[in-house]
């Protein structure tokens, strides 16, 4: 077998593969749209659940999953990318680099319900926030921050040392070479973990649940439970209160997490074609 040979079916066996995680998205999309889209009215959005969940809507969940997701966000994307700024620009490869790098990584794997727990004793009990949003949020905080640190790192590696040298030769400081030269160029990479790290503050639930708590009505401020769209998705469907709903539910969802990353992907592509133009 010649060299061309061997190209070929090695690029048409990764053409098959990004195929397949496409049709996998849009079967899942599909199936879930073809279940729920009969349930999905305006009055099932923005109507609050009634009935454990057996009539009503969805809107207080919708309003829960804004709040978790805006203030986990908020609270981790500083820290994250303030964490990488400080090992990629402020630190050489040493001991504490690779404690931290190490921590972050066994950070990413522990369990969702081992943050929850965690979560549930530090927050609702030890400091007496009790069940709220900010409990939860401070919880998706310490999830989400693992995926963001390394992205973030790996987005400000990706940026060429050459440009910081001319920085430093035009007389700009380290700080100011980071900010002018350094973020701007590494915008992408730090979206991108940004946007990973919502879409597991949306669809979490063992942790939400352990700290956010599940009540029904509409929070009027982050020191009060609620319960998000994975929440109320999975108690509907675990309990068998109706499906009909539950797949409306996930529905919804899944048009949220969709709408994020389109809206924010055009921003990114937006920003990028404006630093080239």
């Amino acid at each position: 077998m010649n060299s061309r040979t061997e190209e070929k079916i090695a690029v048409n066996i990764l053409r098959l593969a990004a195929l397949s995680a496409i049709a996998v998205l849009l079967f899942v999309i599909i199936y879930v749209a073809y279940k729920g889209a009969g349930s999905l009215t305006m009055t099932f959005i923005f109507e609050n659940p009634r009935d454990m969940g057996r009539e009503g809507g969805i809107f207080s969940a919708i309003v829960s999953t804004f709040y978790l997701a805006a203030l986990s966000s908020m609270i981790a994307t500083p820290l994250g990318v303030g964490t990488a700024i400080y090992l990629c620009e402020y630190t050489t490869e040493s001991a504490v680099t690779k404690i931290v790098r190490f921590g972050s990584d066994c950070l990413a794997g522990v369990p969702s319900i081992i943050f929850g727990l965690f979560g549930f004793v530090l927050f609702v009990i030890y400091l007496k926030l009790g069940w709220c949003l900010l409990s939860g949020a401070l919880t998706m905080t310490f999830m989400i921050l693992p995926t963001i640190i390394r992205t973030s790192e790996e987005a400000i590696k990706s940026v060429s040392y050459e440009l910081r040298e001319a920085s430093y030769s035009l007389g700009a400081t380290r700080w100011q070479t980071i900010t002018k030269i350094v973020l701007p160029q590494a915008v992408p990479g730090i979206i991108t973990g940004v946007i990973l790290g919502v879409g597991r503050s949306i669809s979490e639930t063992a942790a939400v649940i352990f700290t956010a708590g599940s009540a029904l009505a509409t929070p009027e401020s982050i020191l009060e439970s609620g319960r998000t769209l994975a929440v109320h998705f999975y108690i509907i469907a675990r309990e068998g209160i109706s499906m009909e709903r539950a797949f409306a539910t996930a529905l919804v969802l899944i048009i949220f997490i969709l709408l994020i990353n389109i809206i924010t992907y055009a921003l990114m592509n937006k920003f990028i074609a404006g630093k080239k133009t």
